[in-house]
């Protein structure tokens, strides 16, 4: 069965496009012009993946991604010309889950699409207390992590920041949700510490830690667990 994305857009040109691009990759599109149409879709039409436009009429899309939040976790693409990291930011607080500032390659449209999609399957599935990314192994039941069939030594919080992350893999997440969610509201401002332990943590996890390909930074945001193909 194909996926069914939602695009939530008034530009017409954009749904033509993406309507095109999308029927050849096998997937099924629906538009929304507005922010309340868009609203009442994801409702009714159950899509498994919105593509959010920022600047909507009626509703705009910051308003629209925290109603759809309030009861559904469907992946949220934010799509937008806004390149200010603040808004980048307040929108992945409200909960969406990667942004594209326009104008966008197409190519990387559907590689962010993809990804989201598999998060939204593991949201949707019980994967287990055991998770394999490929040769990186977490055991949540024992608190285990294995890399090349290898124990690693974690320290409580860097296992701790590892199961977050991994657990919203392809995610984009805020420095703030971070440090609130491993440290408590209280360090929701301390950069330094979540780099340090990021930086001890790629030490263990990554083939090569000054490049890294699991976590990766994004700059001025926060990070992303981002699994092999």
């Amino acid at each position: 069965m194909s996926a069914r994305l939602l695009l939530a857009d008034d530009e017409p040109q954009i749904g033509r496009l993406l309507k095109g691009v999308f029927g050849s990759e096998g997937y099924t599109l629906q538009i929304a012009s507005d922010g309340q149409t868009a609203l009442d879709m994801v409702a009714r039409w159950q899509p498994d993946l919105v593509l959010l436009e920022l600047r909507l009429p009626v509703l705009g899309g910051q308003e629209v991604c925290r109603r759809i939040r309030d009861w559904s976790q469907v992946p949220i693409i934010v799509l937008t010309v806004r390149d200010s990291e603040d808004d980048k930011v307040a929108l992945l607080d409200l909960g969406a889950d990667d942004y594209l500032t326009k104008p966008f390659s197409v190519r990387e449209l559907l590689a962010r699409i993809r990804v989201a999609l598999r998060h939204g399957a593991r949201l949707h599935s019980d994967s287990g207390a055991v998770v394999t990314f490929g040769s990186l192994q977490i055991d949540r039941a024992h608190r285990l992590v294995t890399c090349e069939g290898q124990e690693l030594r974690l320290t409580p919080t860097e296992y701790n920041l590892l199961v977050f992350l991994s657990g919203h893999a392809g995610k984009v997440l805020t420095h703030r949700i971070i440090l609130r969610t491993i440290w408590g509201s209280h360090s929701e401002n301390d950069l330094n510490t979540l780099r340090v332990f990021v930086t001890q943590l790629r030490r263990k996890i990554e083939a090569d830690p000054a490049n890294p390909t699991l976590i990766i930074t994004e700059p001025g945001v926060g990070y992303r667990f981002r699994p092999p193909n």
